[in-house]
Order: C-alpha cells, then sequence, then structure tokens
C-alpha cells in the first residue's frame, strides 16, 4: 500500500483516505450481499409448500422487515462509500494541483528551457484530472472487490469449498492477463502520451503564430506540422483503444466462464446428491451478483495503468530540485557587485556555450546604470542573473553583500522591479492587471501608481475605465499602453532595484515621452539597470558599462567612452548616422 502512495504522488492525508475509501467500498460491497441472503430465505421459504411443509408468513414478515433494514443498511453504506471516495478523491486532485503548481513556481527558469508550456499544462490539469478518476472510479472499486471476493468466496466455503473455489478461481486469471500484457499497454501509453503532447505544442504554436500563418497562407491543411500531429495521436489513441479493448475483453471472456463452471460444477455436485438445492440457487444468485463489479473494473483497468505513465511523468517533475534560500535576511544596501562571473543556459561552460565570461562589475546604489553593447552580448542575461531567474554557473553575484545564491528567488523579488520591453497582460482589469505588482495596495493606491504611470488618458476613454477587461494578454491595447501598465506595477510595487530592459524600444515618440515621464518616477532614488540599444536614452546616466561577447570592454559616462573612441563610440556614431536615413 505504501507503494501505491509513492506510484500516484499521494499526500499523506490522500493515502489516509485512500485507506478508508476502500474500507468503505468493502463495505458497500458486503453490504449488498444482505438482500441476496434475506432473498434466498424468501425463497427457501416460498418452496417449503413444494416440499410438503407449511408456508409460515410470520416468517415471511420478518423477510420483509430484514429487507427494509438491509435497504437502509445499503443505503448509508452508499452514501459512507461516496464521501471517503468521490470526495475525498476529489479534495486530493485539487491538493495535488496546487502542489504541482506551487512546486513549479519555486523552479528555476533553466527548467522552462527544456520543458514545452503544454507539456506542464497536461501535467497540472490532464495528469491530475486521470489521477483523479483513477483514485475515485478505479482503485478502491478494485482493492476493495478482490477483499470482497475473498471474504465472500471463504463464506461460501462453509457450505461448500469446491463451488466457492470454482467462482473464485477465474478470477486472478482474469487479471494474470491484464498484468502480464501490462508491457505492451506502458509501451502504447508512453507512445500515446508523447503524442499528446506533441499535438498540444502544434496547437499552442498555431494559435500563437496565427498571424503569420494567415499572412503566408498557410492555415488548414497547409500547416502540415499540426496535420501530422493531430493525426498521429489520432492513430496512437486508436491503437490504444484497439489492444486494451481485445486485453479486456479477453479477460471478461475468462471472468464470466465462471458462471458457466459453476453451473456446471453446481448441477454434478446437485445430480450426485452432495449439495442441497437452496445452498446451489445461493451460488448462482451470488456468482452473478459478484462477478458484475469485477467486470466493471476490467473494463477500467487499462487506465489504471496509462496513469502510471502520466505519474511517472508527474514524479519527475516533482522531483527537480527547486531554488531555495534564506527568506528572513534583509538587504540593506543596494550596491550590486558581478565576481569572476561565468554563465550558459545550457550549463556548459565551453566556448561556443557561455553567454556570461569572467565578468567582474560594480553597480553603485541609488544611481542609473545603462549596460549597452551589440545584440548577443549578455545585457538581458546579466540583469535575469541580478534577479536570480538563473543561478551563475562560476562566481558570485551579490546585492548589499550578499550572495543572490543565499537568498529564496521570492524575498529577493520582493527588492526588484522589472520592466520588459515584451509585456504580459492578463485577461483581467485594467486595474488588476495594475494590482499585480502590490497585491496588498488600496484602490487609491493603485490608481495613484496608474496616474504616476501616465494611465488615465487611455484608462478612462476606456467603456468601464480601470474596470475594463483587457482580452487576452491585452490585446486591446497599444505597445505603449501596454508599457504603461507595467511601469505602473513597478510604480505600485516600489522596490529599491530597478531593471529596466529595453523599456522604449519599438514606441512611437508620443508613447516614449509619456513613458519616460512615468519612468523618471519610478526610478527617483533608486538603484536602477537599464538595458537599451538607443544609445541617446541612456547619454545622461551615472555609469554606462558596454557589454561584448559576454564581457564588460568600457565603462564610464558617456562623454568619457566618446574620447576612448572604442566600442561605444562606433556605436554611437552609427546609430547618429542612422537617424538621417529615410525611404
Amino acid at each position: 500500500m505504501f507503494k501505491l502512495k509513492e506510484k500516484l504522488l499521494l499526500s499523506d492525508k490522500g493515502y489516509s483516505d485512500l485507506k478508508k475509501a476502500i474500507a468503505a467500498c468493502t463495505i458497500t460491497n458486503l453490504s449488498l450481499m444482505l438482500p441476496f441472503g434475506i432473498t434466498i430465505q424468501i425463497f427457501a421459504e416460498l418452496l417449503k409448500p413444494l416440499m410438503g411443509e407449511e408456508l409460515s408468513w410470520a416468517r415471511m414478515w420478518i423477510y420483509f422487515g430484514l429487507g427494509l433494514v438491509a435497504a437502509l443498511l445499503v443505503f448509508l453504506a452508499n452514501k459512507n462509500d461516496y464521501k471517503k471516495t468521490y470526495v475525498a478523491s476529489y479534495m486530493e486532485s485539487e491538493a495535488n494541483r496546487i502542489r504541482v503548481a506551487e512546486h513549479i513556481r519555486k523552479l528555476p527558469m533553466s527548467f522552462f528551457n527544456s520543458r514545452n508550456l503544454s507539456e506542464l499544462t497536461t501535467n497540472i490539469m490532464g495528469d491530475c484530472a486521470t489521477e483523479e478518476h483513477v483514485l475515485s472510479h478505479i482503485i478502491p472499486q478494485l482493492l476493495a472487490n478482490g477483499i470482497s471476493i475473498a471474504v465472500i468466496c471463504l463464506a461460501l466455503a462453509i457450505f461448500d469449498w469446491r463451488l466457492a473455489l470454482t467462482v473464485f478461481c477465474t478470477v486472478p486469471l482474469a487479471f494474470l492477463i491484464i498484468v502480464i500484457s501490462r508491457k505492451i499497454t506502458d509501451r502504447l501509453s508512453e507512445k500515446h502520451v508523447d503524442s499528446k503532447l506533441e499535438a498540444s505544442d502544434q496547437v499552442q504554436e498555431y494559435l500563437e503564430g496565427i498571424k503569420v500563418i494567415k499572412s503566408c497562407g498557410l492555415a488548414g491543411a497547409k500547416f502540415s506540422t499540426l496535420d501530422n500531429a493531430i493525426k498521429h495521436m489520432k492513430n496512437m489513441s486508436m491503437k490504444l483503444e484497439f489492444v486494451g479493448g481485445v486485453l479486456v475483453t479477453g479477460a471478461q471472456i475468462v471472468v464470466q466462464s465462471g458462471i458457466g463452471l459453476t453451473v456446471f460444477v453446481g448441477t454434478y455436485l446437485l445430480t450426485a446428491g452432495e449439495i442441497r438445492l437452496i445452498p446451489l440457487l445461493m451460488f448462482f444468485l451470488i456468482v452473478v451478483r459478484i462477478y458484475g463489479p469485477v467486470l466493471t473494473e476490467l473494463t477500467l483497468l487499462p487506465e489504471l495503468l496509462y496513469m502510471q505513465v502520466a505519474t511517472a511523468r508527474m514524479r519527475t517533475l516533482v522531483s527537480t530540485p527547486v531554488m531555495e534560500g534564506n527568506s528572513e535576511r534583509k538587504i540593506r544596501d543596494f550596491n550590486i557587485t558581478l565576481q569572476n562571473v561565468s554563465f550558459s543556459y545550457t550549463g556548459k561552460l565551453s566556448k561556443e556555450e557561455t553567454v556570461i565570461r569572467d565578468l567582474n562589475l560594480s553597480i553603485p546604489p541609488n544611481s542609473i546604470t545603462a549596460l549597452v553593447g551589440p545584440s548577443g552580448s549578455g545585457k538581458s542575461t546579466l540583469s535575469k542573473l541580478i534577479a536570480r531567474f538563473w543561478d551563475v554557473n562560476k562566481g558570485t553575484v551579490k546585492i548589499g553583500g550578499i550572495d543572490v545564491k543565499t537568498l529564496e528567488p521570492e524575498h529577493l523579488m520582493s527588492y526588484i522591479s522589472f520592466v520588459f520591453q515584451d509585456v504580459v497582460l492578463f485577461n483581467d482589469t485594467v486595474y488588476n492587471n495594475i494590482r499585480i505588482g502590490n497585491m496588498d495596495a488600496t484602490r487609491e493606491q493603485v490608481l495613484a501608481a496608474a496616474r504616476a504611470a501616465c494611465c488615465d488618458e487611455f484608462a478612462l476613454s476606456m467603456p468601464e475605465g480601470y474596470e475594463t477587461l483587457l482580452g487576452e494578454n491585452g490585446s486591446t491595447l497599444s505597445g505603449g499602453e501596454r508599457q504603461r501598465i507595467s511601469i505602473a506595477r513597478a510604480l505600485l510595487k516600489n522596490a529599491p532595484i530597478v531593471l529596466l530592459d529595453e523599456a522604449t524600444a519599438s514606441l512611437d515618440p508620443e508613447n516614449e515621452v509619456l513613458i519616460q515621464q512615468a519612468i523618471s518616477r519610478l526610478i527617483e532614488g533608486k538603484t536602477v539597470i537599464v538595458i537599451a540599444h538607443r544609445l541617446r536614452t541612456i547619454a545622461g546616466a551615472g555609469k554606462i558599462i558596454v557589454m561584448d561577447k559576454g564581457r564588460a570592454v568600457e565603462e564610464g559616462t558617456h562623454e568619457e567612452l566618446m574620447r576612448k573612441k572604442g566600442l561605444y563610440e562606433r556605436l554611437y556614431t552609427i546609430q547618429q548616422d542612422s537617424l538621417g536615413w529615410s525611404v
């Protein structure tokens, strides 16, 4: 049973509830034998006149009363069964989804580089739903049926051990067929799961790239990747269903052969005078009743085997190490230093894969530091290492003298605000999208941050003002409006460190002016790191660090760097020359 806890990824409560569910299902199965026992007694009473004995109506009324009591007991057993089995499994499924989601939340960004989002969605929704169904409809009933059949057959053995053995012998044979065929079903289940994930990936890619697909005339059957993925999933589903159906049908035939076997042996014993008619009738009635639940569970058993593939993937997920650290240690100073830092997204510090190489930097507190350089020089990666989206492979990143690796990521994040070029918005109201910056903020604080970020201009012109729904990822807003919401979030958070990653790179002049005003309010009195390609926007920064191929090749103010006639001066001159370009 303890192995079952590990296989199903059950919590302690879930494991305890499963044992209670098995007990409840066993009680329900045994309670259903009460009406059969009473029915046999009624038959025995009704057959008395045929044997020359007198029918006792007093006993018939007693049996009628016992029948009512049995019906009540069956009802109470089923009610308890539902509560212990179905309700408990739904609660465990909810807890498991939250547990998996919480674990994912704490994983390093490197994990998401190696996993598709559709697979994680399947883990949280599809796999947990499969587990819920198995916990509520299969495992308790399956184990309870095994216990019930064993108990009932032991009880029947009191009347005749040969018939009891005849009733029981086909059940282990049927389950043996399923167990022997497990390797085949496991292999097909793995292929089916892979095909589902591939189809999910392609559907997500198709929806995300629908603009490109339409503009290039690749919609419909022309998008062969999605078409092939869905066809492959269909074929694997049919193979899995066919093989599972054949195996289950074979097992069901073996089980039901027990009815014929019981009739044959029972008839032989009756004609030989070794058993009386009433006990034989009892065996005939019970053998029909006892096989019903077994046949149902055999139909669902392939799903139990299929679920093991899903839980194996979930087990791999929840065993992935999370980013841990101290959540109590306070950061007092906000100077940032990097000492001999090297990093690659693959974890291998080879010449080809290393993004940051032996970097040593100092970013002073309460000032603006700009990171500039060609594309791919490591600017954005550097900002993510400071925020501990990834851990460095070599060296240390310190804030206020504290290694960020020793800090719990969410605790570290409370000291940092972000404004990225690509803003992620949720399908919620303008107000709630801003409030994400600080969920404890009052309405007045949220609206004050919105005004400071120049959000009033567009929010108040919307149908329901700040309560207007934005649509999927803020699809109803322009790039500048989305950017202002992002700045409002950062203002509301009011963290002492601000990271600006190309915040004004793709804006029109009017929006750029508004956003620069909002950013000026955001960065006041804070340690600010600005990543920029448009060098004229950071000419006034207190310190400019020029990156190239993962290294800091130049440092200084705008004037100092221009005098050096190095990479910065060359990039700045190229950009100034391009301002005069026109179509």
